[in-house]
């Protein structure tokens, strides 16, 4: 009998993880860190309990990322205007930097993983993958 399809989807993101850290260890970054600050690309000014929903890690383990993201200079957080107690999340020039540095290896990471699949494939697969994701949400 094959495995479910609940432990090949674990499999492979187990394996994305590891692949990532290792890529992105030497840029003294971590997979959890390397996701804010792709949220953060894709929806700036975010507060950091958003940020954590949307980065799948708790809103404890997102202060601690914050934290050490703002200290490295990639990120800036700001007063939100409408709501004095809320600070928002943004990018920095050196954030955005690092991301466009890292953004070849990542996708050669990302083409590595889809190498056997062809274009219709990668589409369907990404169609059915953000359907699994809905259903769950």
């Amino acid at each position: 009998m094959p495995p479910s399809l609940l432990y090949v989807v674990k499999q492979v993101e187990l394996a994305v993880r590891s692949h990532l850290d290792e890529l992105l260890r030497p840029h003294g970054l971590t997979t959890s860190t390397y996701t804010a600050l792709t949220v953060l690309e894709r929806r700036d000014g975010l507060t950091t309990a958003d940020l954590a929903r949307t980065s799948f890690v708790t809103p404890q383990a997102m202060a601690d990322i914050v934290a050490a993201l703002e200290a490295r200079g990639h990120i800036v957080r700001t007063p939100d205007p409408t709501h004095g107690r809320r600070l928002r999340t943004s990018l920095t020039a050196e954030g955005r930097a690092l991301l466009a540095a890292l953004a070849e290896e990542v996708g050669a990471l990302e083409e590595r993983m889809l190498a056997g699949l062809d274009p219709a494939q990668r589409a369907a697969l990404r169609t059915q993958l953000n359907a699994c994701r809905e259903a769950l949400t």
